[in-house]
C-alpha cells in the first residue's frame, strides 16, 4: 500500500465471523451442525483488517473494526485489535437473528452511521461460507458511498484512492473520491492473523457492543430479510477412493472404467431445450446485460423466456433487436449516460419502480453483484446470489445456490414483489435460437455521479471457459510452465481447459482467473483432472461439484487420493501419454462416447 497521508483517515473494516469448511456436517434433519465446529475470521475480511490498519497508522488516522453476529464472534474483534486496530465492535442482539444480505447491510450500515464518519470502509471480496460477495455493495448503496470491488493495490491521497483491482478475468484500475468503500483481494496484502493468546490479551475496553435498540426502530432480523432459505440438501458426491499404478495396462482399466461411467463428457447441444411457446408465470422479467459478455446475456434472456410472459433486457452497449429476439428478449432497453456500476444501478432502479417486473436475473460477476445488490438495496427488494438452478413455482422465483464452497445446496425464496437473482456462468441451458425480433424502447437516461473514474478495464483470460468446459484438467505446482506443453495431447484428446491451484497463479504461470478452490473458482465439470497437486482441502473443494474425479501423483500418500474417484500412483509425465494412448483406443473401439 502507498500512502501520501496529507490527512488522518477514519477508516472501518466489516468482518465475518465463519465456520471452517474442513469441519461442516449435516445433521440427521439435513440441516448444518455447528456443535463442536471451530469459527474464525473469513479469510478475505483478514487481508481488510490487515489493509485498515495499515492505512490509519501511514496517516496517523483512526482503524475500526465493526462485525455482527453472535456474543461468539467477539473473538474476531479481539484478533483485529491484537492485529492493530483501535477498536473492535459487536453489532449483536437476539433481534438480528434470521438476517439476509439485505437486513445485516441495514444494521451494518446503521453501526457505521452511529460510529462514524469514516473516511474509507474496507470489507472482505467475499465470506468463504455464504460467497454472495454482495452485502458490500448493499453497505456502499445504503451509505451512498463509491465502491471498487477485488482490490489488489490501493494508494492514499488526501481525498481520493487510485485502486488496480481482480475481477472475474480481468483487472480494472480506477480512481475513487473519498469516503470510499473497497472490498479487498486476496492478494492485497498478508493476511491479519494473531494467536488464541495474543487474542485474549486484549483489554475487555478496547470491545464495545452495539445493540438493535442502539441503531434505532428497525425492523432487524428476519422481519427485515426479503429472502429466506427454504431448504438445504447435501451436494457432496460419494467417491470410489480407487487407486491403480501408472502402467499401461492399469491406465487402461481406468480409462474402461471411467468410459463405462460416460466420465469423458457429452455433446451440450443434446441438452439444449426448445424456448417454449408458453411461459411458467405471467409479468415481466428483467436481465441485466452486462458489457463483453453476450454468452451470459445469451443464457439469461433464455432462461427468463422460460420463466414469464415477457423479458426485457436492460443494455449499456448495442444490442441487436433481432438478435436479442432469438434469444429470447421481447424489449430492449438502452441504458445510456452510466459511467460505472453506481450508475446502472440507479437506472435498473428507476426501471424497476416503474415498470414492476417480478424478477430480475444478472450475470454472478462482479459487475452483476454490485448492480444488483445496489439495486436490491435501493428497492428493499431480496437478491439472490450465484445461482446454479432457478425455477418459478406459487411463492415467485425458485434459486438453488452452492453454500459453504460447495458442500451444501440452498433454496433461496422471496418475500418481496420484485425479486432478483444473480447466476453463475455455464450452469443454465443452452437453447437454440427462435425466430423473433424483440422491440426496441426508448434510451433510458442515466446521470453519472462521477466519483469514480474508471481510467483501464482489462481481461486475460474468459470468465466462461472453464465454467462451460465438460472436462477440467488442474495442476499444482509439480507441474513446471515450462512442461505444459507436455499436457496439450491430453487437454485435445479430452477438449478439456487447463485450471490450477493458488499456488500457480500466485507465481503468474496461469490466470487468476483459472485458480480452483476456496478463494478461487469453483467448477462443475463432468470431469476433473488432477495432476501435479497434493490435493490440499483450499484446492480441491472448489472441485466437490465434478461428477467423476481423476487423480495424478507418484505420492501414494497424497490426499487428492481421498477426494478423487480414481487415482493413478505414477509420475504424471509417464501416466499422461498413457492416458493419451488409451483414451484415443477407447474413442476408437468406440468405448467412449464420440465427442469427448
Amino acid at each position: 500500500m502507498a500512502a501520501t497521508p496529507t490527512r488522518p483517515l477514519a477508516v472501518a473494516v466489516l468482518v465475518k465471523q465463519v465456520p471452517r469448511l474442513d469441519e461442516l456436517r449435516l445433521g440427521p434433519d439435513n440441516r448444518l451442525s455447528r456443535a463442536g465446529v471451530d469459527h474464525e475470521m473469513n479469510p478475505y475480511c483478514r487481508r481488510a483488517v490487515a489493509a485498515g490498519v495499515a492505512a490509519a497508522r501511514e496517516t496517523g488516522g483512526s482503524c475500526t473494526v465493526v462485525t455482527l453476529g453472535p456474543p461468539g464472534a467477539e473473538d474476531c474483534l479481539r484478533e483485529a485489535v491484537a492485529w492493530g486496530a483501535d477498536q473492535g465492535v459487536l453489532v449483536t442482539d437476539p433481534a438480528f437473528a434470521g438476517s439476509d444480505t439485505l437486513a445485516t447491510a441495514r444494521a451494518l450500515a446503521a453501526a457505521l452511521d452511529r460510529l462514524g464518519p469514516f473516511d474509507l470502509v474496507l470489507c472482505g471480496r467475499n465470506s468463504v461460507d455464504a460467497d454472495t460477495g454482495q452485502l458490500p455493495a448493499q453497505v456502499a448503496e445504503l451509505l451512498d458511498l463509491p465502491m471498487a470491488a477485488g482490490v489488489r493495490e490501493l494508494t492514499l491521497a488526501r481525498d481520493a484512492v487510485q485502486v488496480h483491482c481482480e475481477h472475474d478475468d480481468g483487472f480494472l484500475d480506477a480512481e475513487l473520491a473519498l469516503p470510499a468503500l473497497l472490498t479487498c483481494a486476496e492478494r492485497l496484502t498478508d493476511p491479519a492473523k494473531v494467536p488464541p493468546e495474543g487474542r485474549a490479551a486484549v483489554p475487555a475496553d478496547r470491545i464495545r457492543r452495539l445493540t438493535a435498540a442502539d441503531l434505532g426502530p428497525g425492523p432487524w432480523g428476519e422481519a427485515a430479510s426479503p429472502t429466506a432459505v427454504e431448504e438445504i440438501r447435501a451436494a457432496e458426491t460419494e467417491r470410489w477412493n480407487l487407486r491403480y499404478g501408472g502402467d499401461r495396462d492399469e491406465v487402461r482399466c481406468v480409462v474402461s472404467l471411467l468410459a463405462c461411467h460416460e466420465a469423458f463428457g457429452q455433446d451440450p447441444a443434446a441438452h439444449r431445450a426448445p424456448l417454449p411457446a408458453s411461459r411458467i408465470a405471467s409479468g415481466t422479467v428483467a436481465v441485466l446485460a452486462e458489457p463483453g459478455r453476450p454468452t451470459a446475456t445469451r443464457d439469461l434472456l433464455g432462461a427468463a423466456a422460460r420463466l414469464a410472459d415477457r423479458v426485457a433486457v436492460l443494455t449499456t452497449e448495442p444490442l441487436d433487436p433481432a438478435e436479442a429476439g432469438s434469444w429470447g428478449a421481447d424489449l430492449v432497453v438502452p441504458i445510456t449516460g452510466a459511467e460505472a456500476e453506481q450508475d446502472v444501478a440507479a437506472a435498473v432502479t428507476a426501471w424497476c419502480l416503474d415498470h414492476a417486473p417480478w424478477a430480475v436475473l444478472a450475470p454472478s460477476t462482479m459487475w452483476g453483484r454490485e448492480v444488483t445488490g445496489r439495486a436490491a438495496a435501493r428497492l428493499g427488494a431480496g437478491l439472490a446470489a450465484d445461482a446454479v438452478e432457478i425455477e418459478a413455482d406459487r411463492r415467485g422465483l425458485v434459486c438453488w445456490k452452492p453454500a459453504f464452497s460447495g458442500a451444501l445446496l440452498a433454496a433461496v425464496t422471496f418475500r418481496s414483489a420484485i425479486q432478483l437473482a444473480t447466476v453463475r456462468s455455464g450452469v443454465l441451458p443452452a437453447a437454440p435460437p427462435r425466430a423473433a425480433t424483440a422491440r426496441q424502447e426508448p434510451e433510458l437516461r442515466v446521470t453519472p455521479r462521477g466519483r469514480i473514474t474508471v481510467t483501464r478495464r482489462t481481461r486475460d483470460d474468459d470468465l466462461d471457459t472453464l465454467a462451460r468446459a465438460r472436462v477440467v484438467v488442474a495442476v499444482g505446482a509439480g507441474v513446471a510452465p515450462e512442461e505444459y506443453p507436455l499436457l496439450q495431447p491430453l487437454l485435445d484428446v479430452l477438449d478439456a481447459e487447463l485450471a490450477a491451484t493458488r499456488k500457480v497463479t500466485d507465481r503468474g504461470w496461469q490466470p487468476r482467473a483459472r485458480q480452483i478452490g476456496i478463494t478461487g473458482r469453483s467448477v462443475a465439470p463432468r470431469l476433473f483432472v488432477a495432476i501435479g497437486t497434493s490435493g490440499r482441502f483450499n484446492h480441491l473443494v472448489g472441485a466437490r461439484g465434478a461428477d467423476f474425479i481423476l487423480a495424478v501423483n507418484n505420492d501414494p500418500a497424497a490426499p487428492v487420493f481421498e477426494a478423487a474417484d480414481v487415482g493413478l500412483v505414477a509420475d504424471w509425465r509417464e501416466a499422461v501419454p498413457h492416458l493419451v494412448e488409451a483414451i484415443r483406443s477407447a474413442r476408437a473401439t468406440a468405448a467412449v462416447p464420440a465427442g469427448i
